[in-house]
C-alpha cells in the first residue's frame, strides 16, 4: 500500500503524542490508521471534475431553511469546582500540565 504508516514512522508519532501503549495496543491502532488513509487513497482516486465544489453533497440545504446561528455567548459553568477537582494539578487559579520535551523536526 502506498504511504503506509511504517512501525518506526508509528513509534515516532506514539513519543510525539507522549501516548504509553503496549505492543498490542500500538499494532492495533497504527493497523486502524492504515486502513483509514487506504480508505482515503480510495476516495481520491474517485474522478471529479476540477468545478465540483468540496462542500457538495446529495441533500440540498438551502439558506431559506438552513436555522440560524446561535449567538456565540459565554456562559460560565455550574459544576467548575466539580471540574476543578479533577485536574491533576492545579494551582492559583491554573491547572497545571507536565512540561514535554520537544524535538525539533527536520
Amino acid at each position: 500500500m502506498p504511504d503506509e504508516i511504517t512501525p518506526e514512522t508509528f513509534a515516532y508519532l506514539v513519543e510525539l503524542a507522549a501516548l504509553e501503549l503496549d505492543a498490542g495496543q500500538a499494532e492495533y491502532l497504527r493497523k486502524q490508521l492504515n486502513l483509514q488513509l487506504s480508505a482515503i487513497h480510495e476516495l481520491q482516486a474517485i474522478p471529479l471534475d476540477a468545478d465540483v465544489p468540496a462542500s457538495l453533497h446529495g441533500v440540498p440545504y438551502p439558506v431559506e431553511i438552513s436555522p440560524a446561528l446561535r449567538p456565540d455567548e459565554w456562559r460560565p459553568d455550574e459544576n467548575i469546582a466539580e471540574l476543578l477537582a479533577q485536574a491533576p494539578q492545579f494551582t492559583g487559579g491554573y491547572i497545571q500540565v507536565p512540561d514535554i520535551p520537544h524535538t525539533r523536526l527536520e
